[in-house]
């Protein structure tokens, strides 16, 4: 597993939004030097897990459906890429075939899981308030 540059960017069109009523998709563009059909791909995941909402018409554009402050890395990346995990066994949906074979609990997917609880903790641990208003 790894955070995507599309996590990445998720985060950098959050950072636009931040303080702002609402902006165009190339305001945002634009602030964060990504690309429009990125941007676009972005900013409906984050409207699906209603972190943003969208406007439509003459005047339409994308602004935070919540404050920072009830934003967390976790909540972002999540939006973007549901089926973040270590590895695929780490996926209820995908169980592993080795856990619990012949009785056995499986000694590795056991380590995996207690290390991915502690990334999820330490990802949901600060908003995205503070960790935007810290970045100098």
């Amino acid at each position: 597993m790894y955070i995507t540059r599309e996590c990445d960017y998720a985060v950098r069109v959050i950072r636009a939004l931040e303080g702002e009523k609402r902006l165009s998709v190339g305001e945002i563009c634009k602030r964060e030097e990504l690309t429009s059909p990125f941007a676009y791909k972005i900013l409906k995941k984050l409207q699906a897990a209603q972190i943003v909402k969208g406007f439509r018409g003459v005047h339409g554009g994308y602004a935070l459906e919540r404050p920072t402050s009830q934003i967390t890395l976790l909540d972002v990346y999540q939006a973007i890429d549901p089926d973040m995990y270590l590895v695929d066994c780490m996926d209820p949906g995908k169980p592993c075939s080795r856990n619990g074979a012949g009785g056995k609990p499986c000694q590795v997917h056991r380590k995996l899981a207690s290390i991915q609880k502690k990334l999820w903790d330490l990802l949901s641990e600060e908003s995205l308030e503070n960790i935007l208003n810290h970045e100098q």
